[in-house]
């Protein structure tokens, strides 16, 4: 079995070594297109046309989306694949099925597949893991996939599926070095999943944005539905406050399923909503990972995404230790000027390659007339603030994915 194990590590690291992967390398590794995917799916049979698949977009919230979405379904008897990015801790979260991380002997011998695929096909690591995605869940026979989008929309290798729905959860500014530097360019390219005939869900407040998902709607004679109309009286597990907003978007894409002969009982939108994080094992979202003391991560890490969680940080009364931490394109000085009051500050650098040491941004810190210290590393910081932090405060930890899974890989085994 370590064997396995060992071997199976192995090819891990040389997945991530050998393809060109945007959580580790950014831009360099991004592959705009569908040429790719399109040679790669034909070398496997096309699995992506043999499953049903519901299409989900936008800046923030697609994860939650999805995940809310895949719990409902569950709850309604169904066996349901999902496919997130980027994984946290584990490979294998990124492709489930009903909360079950993908098999490793399958991960493993998909792997080696790879060293066999003809020359012309030079596939980037978010293809190879999108392919490996469509074939599990064909072998899985699952009823429905739910495919949420890399990066972007138009170009991404997702939007080789023809979806029975997509939803566009919404659009800020976030990768305007790939996708545009506007919101009208950015919600263009997220409205390219578009598809003819299948119905799209907006859950975008901004007019703009409206407009732009509509006419490509009209254009593709697909029904348009605007979720921002629906009321949400639902309780859920997701307890950040911008999940109201996501929640409307995966109320509508129950009722559009419906409209589709899907059977969804009411019982089951309830449950499935109530019981996301168990149903899915779904992390890092407003994630109550301590009462003792209180300690929150969240996994929000482009300007829209802190706006919210620092919003629902300065309601919160109690003196805050916050460990934070960011990837080298960040724009730190627009974060420092969002940053709660009434904090002591902990940087770190995520230990990613992209990762960037706080010492990098230290100027912008001393204008910023905050009390902090600087870490080289995520657990160093989180540490310090379990020791400063006194009975009756808590601890938030966050400002980049890669900061909440090298904290959840350190220490969930430990979760009390």
């Amino acid at each position: 079995m370590q064997d396995f194990e060992n071997q199976y590590q192995e090819a891990l690291e040389w997945l991530f070594v050998q393809m060109p992967n945007y959580q580790i390398d950014g831009q360099k590794a991004y592959k705009p297109g569908l040429g790719n995917i399109t040679k790669l799916c034909d070398v496997f049979g096309n699995p992506q046309d043999k499953i049903k698949t519901i299409h989900i977009g936008g800046t923030n919230g697609k994860g939650s989306t999805s995940n809310m979405l895949a719990s409902i379904l569950q709850e309604a008897g169904y066996k349901v694949g999902l496919y997130n990015s980027p994984h946290l801790v584990d490979f294998t979260e990124r492709i489930k099925v009903n909360g079950e991380n993908a098999n490793r002997t399958f991960v493993f011998d998909f792997i080696q597949k790879l060293k066999h695929l003809p020359e012309d096909i030079q596939p980037s690591f978010f293809e190879f893991t999108t392919i490996m995605a469509f074939e599990y869940f064909h072998q899985q026979k699952v009823d429905f996939a739910i495919i949420e989008v890399g990066l972007g929309g138009r170009l991404d290798s997702t939007n080789i599926i023809s979806p029975m729905i997509s939803a566009i959860t919404n659009v800020a500014l976030d990768h305007q070095n790939i996708l545009g530097n506007t919101i009208e360019d950015i919600a263009k390219e997220k409205a390219g999943i578009i598809k003819h005939q299948t119905p799209i869900i907006s859950g975008d407040e901004n007019s703009i944005v409206k407009a732009i998902i509509q006419e490509k709607a009209k254009e593709n004679e697909a029904i348009f539905i605007d979720a921002t109309t629906l009321s949400t009286p639902y309780e859920t597990d997701l307890k950040g406050k911008y999940q109201r907003k996501n929640q409307r978007v995966v109320l509508a894409l129950v009722e559009a399923l419906r409209e589709q002969q899907i059977l969804i009982p009411e019982e089951a939108v309830k449950a499935g909503l109530l019981n996301v994080q168990q149903n899915t094992n779904f992390l890092g979202r407003w994630f109550e990972f301590s009462q003792h003391p209180l300690t929150i991560c969240d996994t929000g890490h482009n300007q829209a995404g802190l706006e919210e969680v620092f919003a629902q940080l300065n309601e919160m009364p109690q003196f805050k230790h916050i460990v934070l931490g960011f990837v080298n394109d960040k724009k730190i000085d627009e974060v420092l000027r969002i940053l709660p009051p009434n904090a002591q500050y902990y940087f770190v650098k995520p230990s990613i390659h992209r990762g960037r040491h706080p010492q990098d941004y230290e100027n912008l810190l001393q204008e910023a007339n905050i009390s902090y210290q600087i870490f080289d590393e995520v657990n160093k910081g989180y540490n310090a603030a379990r020791q400063h932090c006194r009975e009756n405060e808590m601890i938030f930890i966050g400002g980049s994915n890669f900061v909440i899974g090298d904290f959840l890989e350190k220490n969930l085994e430990r979760k009390k």
